[in-house]
């Protein structure tokens, strides 16, 4: 029996990065595959027949390419992060039903996937827990979450996504919550600036028919503005379409390249990376 998703819910907002990554799996695969997201998709008793309708258009195709670059960038640092602490805690904030975690996996880190407690119910249902994996029913903004994680073997945590519905205030928080607490650990996530920010809340959460979810994180220079939020943040950060990857493959259009470059250098569409060092 197919898991039924109703609209205008908490649950529904898992239907759209979903779906992106099995549309990026079918137009850019010699760059991204997501056979999780193409499985579920199959799984889940949801209408699709209008993000299926605006998959067609040239800038929704241009989305996914965006979608697919975000996943590929947040997956290289996580990896990159577990060459260092084979052992470490892979945290996955704001998970949704997103695999990378399971992606990343190299058979001795520990992974962790936190989001709402309704969100977390259908992840149960459709992504069972595996093993040395645990899904944890949360608020972000209530670090009680943070006694469940082992740290022991170091902390890479990354939110793909999720910062855009937080208030800078809450962002600021929570960071430096995680440096009291995690310090050694990784932070990677997706950031852009206000004008971008405000295109996503224009476009697609109102276009999702999502109530009660704002845009409200937005950063141009992430090292100096982040950076300023306390003295133990070592914050770098690259543009996620052309940062990582050159977009040269034959299925991505010069059009589509010269659209990446805008976002990276016009929107400030980026992966911000931030480092927790110890007090000083």
């Amino acid at each position: 029996m197919k898991y039924r998703i109703e609209k205008n819910t908490v649950q529904e907002t898992l239907i759209i990065p979903l779906y992106a990554r099995k549309v990026c799996s079918a137009l850019y695969p010699n760059l991204y595959r997501d056979e999780t997201a193409v499985r579920l998709i199959d799984e889940i008793d949801y209408d699709f027949s209008e993000a299926e309708k605006k998959s067609r258009s040239l800038m929704q195709r241009f989305g996914s390419l965006e979608v697919a670059m975000r996943q590929n960038d947040l997956a290289f640092e996580v990896r990159d992060y577990l060459k260092g602490h084979p052992n470490a805690a892979v945290v996955n904030l704001g998970c949704g039903l997103d695999s990378t975690g399971r992606n990343c996996d190299n058979g001795s880190c520990k992974m962790y996937n936190l989001d709402f407690p309704e969100v977390i119910a259908v992840r149960n249902e459709l992504l069972p827990v595996g093993e040395r994996e645990e899904n944890i029913p949360c608020d972000l903004n209530d670090t009680e979450w943070f006694t469940r994680i082992d740290t022991s073997g170091g902390a890479v945590f990354f939110a793909s996504g999720v910062f855009y519905y937080f208030l800078t205030e809450q962002v600021k928080a929570l960071v430096q919550c995680m440096a009291d607490s995690f310090p050694g650990g990784v932070l990677v996530f997706d950031a852009a600036n206000r004008t971008a920010v405000k295109m996503i809340a224009k476009t697609w959460l109102k276009g999702a028919k999502i109530k009660d979810v704002g845009a409200y994180f937005a950063v141009s220079d992430a090292s100096k503005e982040i950076g300023a939020w306390d003295s133990r943040l070592k914050v770098t950060s690259r543009g996620y379409m052309l940062g990582y990857n050159d977009l040269r493959d034959p299925s991505v259009s010069g059009f589509f390249r010269f659209l990446a470059r805008v976002g990276d250098e016009m929107m400030k569409m980026q992966i911000v990376k931030i480092g927790f060092e110890g007090r000083k």
